[in-house]
């Protein structure tokens, strides 16, 4: 279920979900005084039963990649990206994509500073 600033994910094990989970994924926008822009997102729930709350930030150029963020904070604290995304309705997505564009001013074709990512 989406809102802006946050989505709710619930799965529950059946023939098809090998792992259950809940998950609160809210995202805002803060000002960094030497970096500007930052996506901040904070993650919390329940993989296979064991609470976990975990957040990351993400500069404004990598806000893009806010998926593999979240898979990266989900998989730290349990879950197994075998069974799926974590975020599997497309429309969950798209409107958080939409969502966090809007909030950041982002438009296609933005440059990307190549030192903001992973392991740069």
């Amino acid at each position: 279920m989406f809102t802006p600033g946050h989505v709710h994910r619930e799965q529950k094990v059946d023939k098809l979900n090998r792992q259950a989970f809940t998950c609160d994924v809210y995202y805002e926008v803060r000002e960094d005084p030497q970096e500007g822009p930052m996506l901040h997102l904070r993650m919390e729930g329940e993989i296979d039963g064991k609470p976990f709350a975990d957040e990351c930030e993400l500069h404004r150029d990598m806000a893009f990649d806010f998926m593999n963020a979240l898979t990266q904070i989900a998989v730290r604290n349990g879950f197994q990206p075998r069974f799926g995304p974590v975020l599997r309705e497309h429309g969950e997505y798209d409107a958080m994509f939409r969502d966090i564009r809007e909030k950041l001013g982002l438009h296609p074709g933005d440059p990307v500073n190549l030192d903001h990512l992973p392991g740069a």
